[in-house]
């Protein structure tokens, strides 16, 4: 962490910068063509191989199968504006970003290819801003941006403010007096960089 900047900025990868909602349905369909899914509209924020394994229950592994293939997370699309946004808020003054990228339950290759895909979208020295991390409550932060819209671990009061990032399975969901960033394009989310910045003494 630099000395001149002060605001310590996370923000999550899944379904934040990279679209991994939309890549596992596609990618699910495609090597189960003629199983049941679940739309987008109808994900409700629990890991995904719950809400299959509760439609039927051999697809909650079949589901796991698709997000822990190799190649998955290195084919992840980026959320519109991500990386320019990601670029531009590092380059604020008063501002350091990191990029959390939690491992999913087999990282056999998810850890590895992730770090690939930073470098590949936003360069090499962003993987030295990548955090591998389960529990979020034990980052040391002033904000994080997520789409999970209750951030659950050990440290019941963790230090940064949350702001919900809108993807698929929270949009219509009640996220208290929580901010919510809805998209990187409209340049919203430097209104939030600014609050923030504010508040740091």
């Amino acid at each position: 962490m630099s000395a001149d900047k002060s605001a310590v900025v996370v923000v999550d990868m899944d379904n934040v910068i990279c679209d991994f909602e939309q890549h596992l349905l596609n990618e699910y369909r495609k090597k189960y063509p003629d199983e049941r899914f679940i739309p987008l509209h109808k994900r409700n924020g629990e890991p995904a191989e719950n809400q299959y394994t509760a439609l039927q229950q051999d697809l909650g592994a079949k589901i796991v199968s698709v997000y822990t293939s190799y190649g998955f997370s290195l084919n992840l699309p980026e959320i519109p504006g991500a990386c320019s946004a990601l670029k531009a808020m590092n380059e604020m003054n008063g501002v350091e970003v990191f990029i959390c990228a939690p491992p999913l339950v087999s990282y056999e290759f998810s850890l590895k290819e992730k770090c690939q895909w930073i470098e590949e979208y936003l360069g090499e020295d962003w993987v030295e801003r990548v955090i591998h991390c389960l529990d979020k409550t034990l980052i040391n932060a002033h904000l994080i941006i997520d789409d999970d819209i209750r951030i659950r671990g050990s440290e019941k009061n963790p230090p940064w403010e949350h702001v919900v990032f809108t993807a698929c399975h929270n949009v219509n969901a009640n996220i208290g007096a929580k901010k919510r960033l809805n998209n990187w394009t409209d340049g919203s989310w430097q209104r939030i960089i600014e609050d923030i910045k504010k508040q740091i003494v």
